[in-house]
């Protein structure tokens, strides 16, 4: 399911942002984009992420935008105080020795910068992940809301024409009886004792499409069960439309009517376009 989330937190080493983005994919693939001083925390951040989310492409994005404060560097004045106390006093001993500045600041001690602590960073970077990561299961909820409106309402539609189709069963068996019989008294005389009513016991329960019709009946309900659980529940939303699929497959190679044929025709689009909207929940 796609969505997006991002936020900010201020440190004392600087602005650390981050971002949350997600397209669809079957499974969960965490990919990770982290500035140096958060190299050792990548595998606490993937880990943190799947504990929210189980499928989706997701992208996380982590920078750190140091302030001119937290990068500045300073001179110890105590340091240099004492090299010019020692310098002074070599002064006798070493009459033409001379130090620039840029050999002072290169002697230990002289320069203080302040340094990133890994531990606390980290802790900052999975405290605001985890805001990130509310932002961005919310917005998923909301889209997932208007997915499961659509689908709702072309479980609606399924209902409707498997009820139709239950009306015109009958039509349907009293029809094709005729024409059996029909078709069985141009053969006259010729017909063992029986045997119209054997051919026409074996023609019709061809044509029993009773069972099917009550098995969409209960893939329904358990679509609407399923819809209202607060757990992932797309694949378990595909697996059930392919036994959507296969009752309504099942109703198309037992069609003799031109009104069930198209009958399983329409249950084919409407199971595909609910098959589209499954492929982006997670």
């Amino acid at each position: 399911m796609t969505a997006f989330a991002s936020g900010e937190r201020s440190t004392e080493w600087g602005t650390l942002g981050c971002e949350l983005r997600a397209v669809n994919h079957r499974f969960l693939e965490v990919g990770v984009r982290l500035p140096d001083e958060l190299r050792a925390s990548e595998s606490s951040l993937r880990e943190r992420i799947a504990t929210r989310l189980s499928r989706g492409k997701v992208d996380l994005v982590l920078r750190l935008r140091t302030s001119s404060s937290s990068d500045a560097l300073q001179v110890d004045d105590a340091v240099v105080e004492r090299l010019g106390d020692l310098a002074r006093r070599m002064d006798s001993r070493f009459p033409g020795m001379r130090v620039d500045f840029a050999q002072l600041l290169q002697l230990p001690g002289v320069l203080q910068s302040h340094a990133v602590d890994p531990e606390e960073l980290q802790t900052a970077a999975l405290s605001l992940l985890d805001k990130v990561l509310d932002d961005f299961v919310a917005a998923r909820e909301r889209e997932g809301a208007k997915l499961a409106a659509v689908i709702s309402e072309r479980a609606d539609a399924i209902a409707g024409i498997a009820a139709e189709v239950r009306t015109l069963v009958p039509q349907i068996r009293t029809g094709q009886r005729q024409k059996l019989e029909t078709r069985l008294a141009e053969l006259g005389s010729s017909l063992e004792p029986g045997r119209l009513e054997q051919e026409l016991v074996i023609w019709l329960q061809k044509l029993d499409v009773d069972e099917e019709l009550d098995r969409l009946d209960s893939h329904l309900s358990e679509l609407r069960r399923v819809l209202k659980q607060r757990e992932p529940v797309g694949r378990r939303l595909d697996f059930l439309l392919q036994e959507f699929n296969r009752e309504a497959n099942t109703l198309g190679s037992k069609s003799v009517d031109v009104r069930s044929t198209n009958a399983a025709v329409e249950l084919k689009v409407l199971i595909d376009q609910i098959r589209e909207q499954v492929q982006n929940i997670e």
